[in-house]
């Protein structure tokens, strides 16, 4: 990773008021205000179901920077889940590759973040599953296996309907419980 470009992200960081949230695709830093209230209240819901199917030995963790040197990317999903030994850094960031799943809920103020960029970038990074709940569509779609820079499957559900969240977690997720924007 261009160290220059690690500094540039530290120094946003530090430049934004409390509540800012800063990642790195390649040259690009995006930069996004703190969510809303309801897009926590689906976090919540989302995070509460996979927590009862977690594997032993990783735990969830919000707004971790997951960092890729050799992609030049850090990015911050809403919710991932972690190795617990990986979480006793006093490291800002941990390895992408280490993730099971980054989850993300898709921001009215900027859904090409999650669409376009970091669909982009998780495949390349390693990351096995890419869960995206967009309130606004009022759909969850998931995206596995990837090869070759992008994921080759993609399930997608209506809020109401279950999706297959496959191992290590196994298990349908309800979105019955989710709310629209």
């Amino acid at each position: 990773m261009n160290r220059r470009h690690f500094e540039l992200l530290e120094a946003a960081r530090r430049a934004l008021p409390e509540g800012f949230k800063t990642e790195l695709s390649g040259d690009i830093i995006v930069m996004q205000a703190s969510p809303s209230a309801l897009h926590q209240l689906n976090l919540s819901k989302i995070r509460r179901q996979f927590d009862g199917h977690t594997p032993t030995g990783y735990i969830d963790s919000g707004n971790t920077d997951l960092e890729s040197p050799q992609t030049a990317k850090v990015r911050n999903p809403d919710l991932t889940y972690l190795p617990e030994a990986a979480m006793t850094t006093m490291e800002s960031s941990v390895p992408a590759e280490l993730a099971l799943i980054a989850i993300e809920i898709v921001s009215p103020s900027n859904p090409e973040n999650d669409w376009v960029g970091k669909l982009r970038d998780y495949p390349l990074m390693g990351i096995p599953l890419y869960l995206i709940v967009d309130a606004r569509q009022k759909n969850v779609t998931l995206f596995s296996e990837p090869e070759n820079g992008r994921y080759r499957l993609r399930e997608e559900a209506a809020f109401g309907e279950a999706v297959h969240i496959p191992e290590p977690f196994g298990f349908a997720l309800d979105t019955s419980t989710l709310q629209p924007y």
